[in-house]
């Protein structure tokens, strides 16, 4: 039986007739661009988050983006993240003409380690930027207090992390802003691309709001170069729905990685850690095995989605030649970077698919 890495349409089906309405609604109003349902789904997210302020943009990347050029972070500024993360945590950094400086990972979470961060300041330091990589939150007591004794900003990469929580925090309620992605792969994920950006600082909420209107201070009134970066209308609508039930689907996302853990105790496939049980919210469920590439074909074959993420550390690309990364520079993401695999993981994914992933994975390692 294939096994989706990830099925969308069940969601869809849950939500098809209020989905639909909302369409007509919208259209009848003829609000599309900064309409009510963005303006209440910023309030209701930052609710949830437990934060002042959420700005709805167009995108994850802008997210991040818009979050740097609002903390006036340019040319000859050095950011502190991970390699071990999508592009765009690293690509919002060179976007703004900054400089990323990579940090190592930690083997048990994936996030950036604490340690390693410390080892990259300079005094051209300005930010750090910490990615809650696969749904576990970094940790965040650690970071904040070498940013505090630095004076350094703190953007949350939060695209993974949605509903995972750091000392009690939510994700994206710590640092100066927040990030979020609301791609439909996400654990808040839109039926098109989205991103929001949640800060408590007010003078923060002030400059994103008027960035991500072409630097508008109100109509037609300019007061720096901003970009078109708006939370679509209708994807905030079926948000906000989605919004309702976020909980329960994140429990059932912890349910499903609970019974592959169980699945693979005692055996040489190394599970998640979830640090704390409410740090991770499993956006993936990604493992380490020895023959990693021998059991994704095996599933491939199988029928049986998985994901890559990431076949190499971002240090080691080719569009960071110049900042003289070497093989051997960031060990324990080199190291994950052979080993990871992530499997499928999304609410109610049937015990019996559970249970066939994880057999298929196990059977190929003994054979």
């Amino acid at each position: 039986m294939p096994v989706p890495f990830l099925d969308l349409s069940t969601a869809f089906k849950g939500l098809e007739a209020e989905w639909l309405e909302i369409i007509r609604a919208t259209g009848a109003r003829g609000s599309f661009i900064l309409g009510p349902n963005t303006v209440e789904f910023e309030k209701e997210f930052a609710a949830y988050v437990g934060v002042k302020h959420a700005i709805g943009v167009a995108n994850g990347t802008d997210s991040l983006y818009l979050s740097l050029r609002a903390l006036g972070t340019g040319p000859g500024d050095e950011v502190i993240t991970t390699p071990w993360t999508f592009f765009a945590s690293a690509e919002s950094i060179s976007m703004v003409g900054a400089t990323p400086v990579f940090a190592d990972i930690r083997p048990d979470t994936f996030c950036i380690d604490p340690a390693s961060i410390t080892k990259c300041l300079t005094p051209k330091t300005k930010a750090i930027m910490p990615v809650h990589i696969f749904g576990h939150a970094a940790d965040m007591d650690a970071i904040m207090q070498i940013a505090r004794d630095r004076k350094l900003a703190v953007i949350e990469d939060c695209a993974q992390s949605f509903g995972a929580r750091s000392g009690g925090k939510v994700t994206g309620a710590i640092g100066d802003t927040g990030s979020f992605s609301f791609y439909p792969t996400k654990v808040l994920g839109g039926y098109g691309d989205g991103g929001m950006i949640t800060t408590n600082r007010d003078d923060l909420n002030e400059h994103i709001r008027r960035l991500r209107n072409h630097g508008a201070l109100k109509p037609f009134i300019h007061t720096e170069i901003g970009m078109n970066s708006r939370l679509d209308e209708i994807q905030a609508a079926v948000l906000r729905l989605k919004l309702r039930t976020i909980n329960k689907d994140i429990e059932g996302r912890r349910a499903v990685a609970a019974e592959y853990t169980k699945r693979f105790a005692g055996t040489a496939v190394k599970p998640p850690v979830a640090l704390k049980p409410d740090a991770h919210s499993y956006n993936l469920y990604t493992v380490r095995m020895p023959k990693r590439d021998v059991v994704r074909e095996a599933l491939t074959v199988a029928q049986i989605g998985t994901s890559l993420c990431y076949p190499q550390g971002l240090h080691l690309q080719d569009v960071y030649k110049h900042l003289g990364y070497k093989p051997g520079s960031l060990p324990v993401c080199e190291q994950a970077s052979t080993e990871a695999l992530s499997l499928p993981v999304y609410p109610g994914m049937p015990r019996a698919q559970i249970a066939q992933v994880a057999d298929t994975v196990l059977a190929t390692l003994k054979g």
